[in-house]
């Protein structure tokens, strides 16, 4: 399932220091099987003070196509 990837993505990406906070995707198109498939993202936000950050993540498929997209907020431990 897509929403599995991007997840697994950020938890990743978020290391041991980071917590998941909250994710939301929408799959938008269909991925067929033999298809190559990427994922990426970009931070939106950075609340320093709360280490709250706010991403915005797709899957993409050969086309180069989001096929589905997402927000996730993470949180870092500050200080």
């Amino acid at each position: 399932q897509m929403g599995d990837w991007l997840t697994q993505c950020v938890i990743e990406w978020l290391g041991d220091d980071g917590r998941l906070a909250s994710i939301e995707y929408s799959n938008r198109k269909a991925a067929y099987i033999g298809e190559s498939l990427h994922s990426g993202g970009k931070v939106l936000s950075v609340e320093a003070e709360t280490g709250t950050v706010e991403l915005e993540l797709y899957i993409k498929n050969q086309a180069d196509e989001v096929i589905t997209p997402g927000i996730a907020t993470v949180h870092f431990p500050t200080g």
